[in-house]
Formats: structure tokens, sequence, C-alpha cells
């Protein structure tokens, strides 16, 4: 079956699991699902992740979630950018994710990075998603 939006897909999968209580979660590998679970990781939402090969089986991403006296380190996740409607966004226009507490997870042309990390860069592009 194929997926119309793997980045859409794991974010369900996180923010599922974490209603569950579920201390980690599995979503198939890919390399866009890599960087944004490394600005994840590098912003203190997840607590890690690993590649998982299986012999015969496509490789998956085993992420570890992260709670904080019991509730989910991560309040709301976001899809910005579908396939239907890709929102693109110049660096004087980034938004700011709840005042400035959330981060907006950016596909640039230096790479995926928090909103943050691209102002300093001063760099936009394609905002993927948005936490809190």
């Amino acid at each position: 079956m194929s997926m119309n939006d793997p980045l859409g897909d794991m974010l369900t999968r996180i923010r599922n699991a974490q209603m569950r209580r579920r201390p980690k979660v599995v979503t198939p590998a890919s390399s866009i699902r890599a960087r944004v679970l490394d600005v994840l990781e590098e912003e203190g939402y997840i607590r890690g992740y690993a590649r998982v090969e299986q012999k015969g089986a496509l490789p998956t991403f085993e992420i570890e979630l992260k709670y904080y006296n019991g509730q989910p380190a991560i309040r709301e996740i976001k899809r910005v950018s579908t396939p239907g409607r890709r929102v693109y966004s110049p660096v004087r226009d980034l938004p700011t994710v709840a005042n400035g507490l959330g981060v907006a997870i950016l596909s640039t042309p230096k790479g995926v990075m928090s909103d943050s990390k691209a102002r300093e860069q001063n760099v936009g592009g394609e905002i993927l998603c948005s936490i809190f």
C-alpha cells in the first residue's frame, strides 16, 4: 500500500502512542523522518530514536517517547505543510509557535532545522510541522 504523506503518518503514530502512554513507537525509516527526529531529539521532545534493521524486512525507527510527571513532553504536534497544500515562508515571516514556547520544523536549502536555527542562519523554507 502506498503512503501519500509519510511524515504525517509518523507524527500521527507519535501522537497516538503518547495518548496511550506508550514508552516507544515504531515507524518505517526514511531520511526525512530521520532529520525531523533529529530536531525533535535536539529540542528535547523525545528521548531518542534508533534505526532497527531486521532480515527480510524494511528498516524501521524505534522512537523512545519522553514524559514528565506522567504527562507527554509533546502537548500538540501538527502537520503544517501537506502534500496537497505546501506552506513556504521566508525567514522574516517564520511563525512563532505558542508565543515562542513551541518549535516549528522547517525544510530549508541548508537542511531540516528548527525555526530558531533558521532565523540564526537567515534562511526560510517549507514549514513541515509545529510542536508544542
